[in-house]
């Protein structure tokens, strides 16, 4: 079956126009036919009436005279009056058959065909012989109201039939004529139509694949501002002579773009075309306005392109961890740092259960904290502390809902940031708050029991030169002095302690400071199986500060770091001038059994010490940690020491011990430095 959508326009146009002439044709031919038969028949009839009715008078004298010489004369000459006689006979009021024109001998049944009743003046009848169809007309032989008898005449009716034929020849040749340039001029009609149609299919899909350029409609061939002379330069038509103006947005035409206004403009009485032009120009006015549209859309996401790179690029310049995860803990985003973090790309980051990624120990793998915020609807604000690369951190985590739209919370943003050196910071505070309290306490203390100490002292010493040798009480008192001058030296360092800030400073050498102290202790120290590395850095300027007091911390944090190694090890002192940050940086790193989480907070307290009775005051960092803080530094401590820190053995000492070790770092401000002095080299 032929499916009449897929045939072409123009071959639609062409078989419909050839079949609305054939229609044409045939229902005229067939008109023509019915008519032509009708009056035909009529005239026939009527011809045949009076040839019957012609012959009944001039039967009249023969069948009375009984003459059927006359009648058989009469009969045969109605024969030769035209073609379509087929037969005549005559008979008398009997009925019996006086004269005939049949050759063959008379056919009987044509007698009861066709009967005249007395009355009728005609009776006409259609036969059929087989052959042709005949019209049998029958008229009475009358003298007044005497009937003497019939005359029968038949007419042939194939004869008409055959002349309407004849007249219907030439009627269906001017029809088939009037076909074929029917169709010829319906298909350069269709070709027409189609072409331009064809222009506009082929425009629209210009349009569909993207090309908005494409212009389907001629351009005016006549410009408005030319016609109507307006010189209107700020008019949005003024000089665009791609489109008519009256497709033109915001053209200040006289007459006001109301429906119908511009059909009596002569700009549009020159320019407007058919349909198919209106069309097209309405094509062209659509892909006018999708150029628009797709500018402003392409202008919209340039600009919101370089919105989302610039808020990426701040996202990625914070070293703060920051991701966005849904209710199930998906990260939705994230931005770089936190991606370095998990060792993972963005990319491959996002999509993944943060769950996960981190361990199950970790303080931020935690579902029931964003179960929380979508229930509650409220941040979350603590700080956790962490393990990372065998340092343990503290982080300050906020955790904020996220909502869409329509106002419910669909996601979770969460920041994490590293303040561990602002919970140093505030360790040192406390620890310098607890340091100037007990230190004004230990000055107030030493102060009130130097003199007692002072006098027990003085009268010991007197009673041991009264005392002679081999006295038993000569033992007591040199215990009693003994024990003096140790509660001295604690008297002396509890005022040292409460003295720190009232020396006064001068313009030093840092490095030579430290490697004075090294050079005195180094060679006691080998002795007990202590060796020290140095890594200092020459680029050292004049800092501002006390030379004693900081001999004195590197003295203390130097013992400090031999007690911690009694089976002998390694001590490594560093210098680094670290110009960008102010300060210069000191750590002295030991190989020694470290110090364990539980104390590592107390060992700047005073009289704290995990060493024996009368093996130290408790007062060495104590003291170290004051004077530092007096210089406007910090001292803070790591055990173990960190993988990159830690001294490297000489190949010489081979059996030396090696812990998990302690680093002692020192931080002193650039106060005092001078960028044009010559840095001083080290001993």
């Amino acid at each position: 079956m032929i499916n009449i959508d897929k045939i072409r326009f123009s071959t639609k146009i062409g078989v419909g126009t050839s079949l609305i002439v054939v229609l044409a044709a045939v229902l005229l031919t067939f008109t023509f036919s019915v008519l032509a038969t009708r009056v035909l028949l009529d005239e026939g009839k009527k011809h045949g009436r009076v040839q019957a009715e012609n012959l009944a008078l001039r039967a009249v004298d023969p069948i009375l005279s009984a003459d059927f010489l006359q009648l058989k004369d009469l009969v045969d000459s109605i024969r030769s009056v035209g073609d379509n006689v087929v037969y005549s006979f005559v008979q008398d009021e009997a009925g019996n058959v006086l004269a005939h024109t049949f050759t063959g001998g008379f056919p009987v049944d044509l007698l009861k065909a066709n009967h005249l009743e007395p009355a009728q003046d005609l009776s006409i009848r259609q036969l059929d012989n087989g052959q042709i169809l005949i019209l049998d007309f029958a008229v009475p032989v009358r003298i007044g109201q005497s009937r003497i008898g019939t005359v029968r005449l038949g007419l042939s009716r194939t004869g008409v039939q055959q002349t309407i034929n004849q007249l219907l020849h030439p009627v269906m040749g001017v029809s088939l004529g009037t076909l074929i340039v029917a169709v010829f001029l319906g298909t350069l009609f269709a070709n027409r139509m189609t072409r331009r149609l064809n222009n506009l299919r082929a425009h629209a899909e210009a349009l569909v694949t993207g090309d908005l350029m494409a212009q389907a409609a001629p351009k005016p061939t006549a410009n408005c501002w030319e016609l109507m002379n307006c010189n209107l330069k700020e008019c949005a038509a003024y000089g665009d002579d791609s489109r008519p103006c009256w497709h033109t947005a915001g053209n200040r035409s006289t007459p006001k773009r109301t429906p119908g206004s511009c059909s009596r403009c002569p700009v549009f009485l020159t320019n407007a075309g058919d349909e198919i032009q209106d069309l097209a120009e309405t094509f062209d006015y659509l892909a006018l306005t999708l150029r628009l549209h797709l500018e402003e859309l392409y202008d919209t996401e340039k600009a919101m392109a370089h919105q989302q790179e610039l808020l990426r690029t701040v996202l990625d310049s914070t070293p703060d961890h920051v991701c966005l995860l849904d209710r199930e803990g998906i990260i939705l985003a994230l931005n770089r740092a936190y991606a370095n973090f998990l060792e993972l790309t963005p990319t491959d980051a996002v999509g993944k259960h943060e769950h996960s990624l981190l361990p199950n120990s970790d303080p931020l793998n935690d579902p029931g904290m964003i179960e929380v915020i979508f229930r509650s609807g409220r941040p979350v604000n603590r700080e956790v502390q962490v393990e990372r690369n065998n340092r343990r951190l503290w982080l300050h985590v906020i955790c904020v809902p996220v909502r869409g739209s329509s106002g419910e919370i669909n996601s979770v943003l969460r920041t994490t940031r590293d303040i561990t050196e602002l919970k140093s910071y505030q360790t040192q505070l406390i620890q310098s708050q607890k340091m100037e309290s007990l230190g004004t306490m230990a000055g107030g203390v030493a102060h009130e029991i130097n003199t007692p100490l002072g006098i027990i002292l003085g009268y010991a010493q007197l009673l041991l030169e009264d005392v002679p040798e081999g006295n038993p009480m000569r033992d007591d008192l040199r215990i009693i002095e003994k024990q003096t001058q140790v509660c001295k030296r604690i008297v002396a360092g509890l005022l040292d302690f409460s003295r720190q800030g009232g020396s006064e400073t001068q313009g030093m050498c840092f490095n030579n400071s430290v490697l004075e102290v090294v050079s005195l202790i180094s060679h006691p120290f080998e002795l007990d199986g202590v060796h020290i590395l140095k890594d200092m850095d020459d680029r050292m300027p004049i800092i501002n500060g006390s030379p004693e007091q900081l001999k004195q911390v590197w003295v203390n944090l130097l013992t400090n770091a031999r007690d911690a190694m009694p089976q002998g090890g390694l001590i490594l002192v560093r210098s680094r001038l670290m110009r960008d940050e102010g300060i210069i940086m000191f750590q002295v790193i030991d190989t020694g059994e470290g110090i364990p989480p539980s104390i590592i907070t107390q060992i700047f307290d005073p009289f704290f010490s995990t060493k024996g009775v009368d093996k130290g005051t408790g007062l060495g960092l104590a003291i170290s940690f004051g004077i530092i803080e007096a210089h406007g530094g910090t001292i803070a401590v790591d055990s173990p020491v960190p993988l990159e820190d830690y001294p490297h053995k000489p190949e010489d000492m081979k059996n030396i011990h090696l812990g998990p070790g302690t680093m002692f770092t020192v931080r002193l401000p650039l106060d005092y430095s001078d960028d044009d002095t010559e840095p001083l080299q080290g001993e």
